[in-house]
């Protein structure tokens, strides 16, 4: 009955005028809605030890419900991938702040397999969204903040529950929210952020490695990488960050899998180049990193590109060529000229001048006017009509 009652004040009613709804949401939610969430964390803590229950089902997906809610009627659908911070009323601000809500999650995540699990994680994604303004002070958010790295730190240590695929791309999610809600001069301060840190970049490398199974995924990791080094320039203090010696790896992880999805070779509803949604979302992130240390990364992509190029120019003078070898080299090509696009259209750049990046984005330029002169020779046409 009490996951009927949510449900129907989440998702407007198509038979109701939408301010009727809204004073229906409104009034069940300063009425009922704090107290069914109560409901559902008593009887998860209640329910943890009866692991066959369906009753453990049903509390869950009630808690998610109360976490879904459209507390300020934005009429954004806060059970979608995507949402911003969640607006949770002031009164609900001693059970956000009981370390006990939080790990309740952690803990039937720990316990179930999915979806169970996915559905815990779901929880934590949406807690890990409230707004800053809701604690009583940068104490209790920063003793709330250092609960949520422990707890993701903890799954990465003992990889609990992440080969499940519905897991694997919900957690990604949640280290995503890390990117929305917090800063990096937060994140350095808390206790334990170089495990956490090192942690999610090995977490990170792996899961570009995994292009095939975690490609829907590494678009959270990314932008959570985006958003560290972009507040660089911000932090203050003498805690390091470490991202000097973990981005560059990233960088370089990228490019590497992009490569190597090439190589493995995929069919041609699988060509992540012909996936325009999701070629454009990692390739909104990355560049980011490709400027935090500019220098590095444009002689990286250079000495990566190069050798390609020089294979590429010499089968269109040879006229001779594997036309699978040389669909490998054209893809990797046009990688690396996505990749410099999207590294042009930005000019933050930390650590480096204005005129050195100028110098730098030359460099790749004249690589990819390099490549155009060639495929405008037309002798690769002639090579794939052979």
């Amino acid at each position: 009955m009490l996951q009927t009652g949510a449900s129907r004040y989440i998702h407007p009613n198509s038979g109701l005028p939408s301010t009727n709804h809204r004073r229906v949401a409104c009034s069940f939610r300063d009425q009922s809605l704090f107290q069914i969430f109560q409901i559902s964390l008593t009887s998860l803590s209640q329910l943890k030890n009866d692991v066959t229950s369906r009753l453990q089902e049903l509390a869950l997906s009630l808690s998610l419900k109360c976490l879904s809610f459209d507390f300020v009627g934005t009429s954004i659908d806060e059970s979608s991938e995507e949402f911003g911070t969640i607006q949770i009323p002031s009164s609900w601000r001693p059970v956000l702040e009981d370390p006990s809500t939080l790990q309740i999650f952690f803990d039937y995540y720990a316990i179930t397999t999915s979806p169970r699990s996915k559905e815990a994680l779901e929880c934590l994604v949406r807690l890990a969204s409230v707004r800053r303004s809701l604690f009583t002070n940068d104490a209790a958010r920063s003793k709330f903040l250092a609960h949520l790295m422990t707890g993701t730190k903890e799954i990465l240590q003992t990889g609990r529950g992440l080969a499940d695929h519905d897991n694997y791309h919900e957690y990604c999610r949640l280290l995503g929210r890390f990117r929305v809600n917090y800063q990096l001069s937060e994140l350095v301060n808390v206790e334990g952020y170089s495990d956490w840190i090192q942690l999610v970049a090995e977490f990170t490398l792996k899961s570009l490695q995994s292009w095939q199974w975690a490609s829907s995924s590494v678009y959270y990791l990314l932008g959570l990488w985006s958003r560290l080094v972009t507040s660089v320039p911000y932090l203050k203090g003498e805690a390091p960050s470490l991202l000097d010696e973990f981005v560059p790896k990233i960088t370089e992880g990228f490019i590497t899998s992009r490569f190597n999805s090439v190589q493995d070779g995929f069919t041609d509803d699988e060509d992540p180049l012909d996936n325009v949604e999701l070629l454009q979302d990692q390739l909104d992130c990355f560049p980011y990193l490709c400027r935090f240390q500019y220098q590095s990364s444009s002689f990286y992509i250079i000495n990566t590109m190069e050798p390609i190029l020089q294979s590429y120019t010499e089968r269109a003078r040879l006229q001779t060529a594997d036309n699978n070898e040389l669909a490998v080299i054209e893809a990797k090509l046009s990688w690396i000229v996505h990749i410099i696009a999207a590294i042009l259209k930005i000019k933050q750049s930390t650590g480096c001048s204005v005129e050195s990046q100028e110098v730098l984005d030359a460099e790749l330029s004249a690589r990819v006017l390099q490549l155009i002169n060639v495929t405008d020779s037309g002798l690769h046409s002639q090579v794939h009509q052979q």
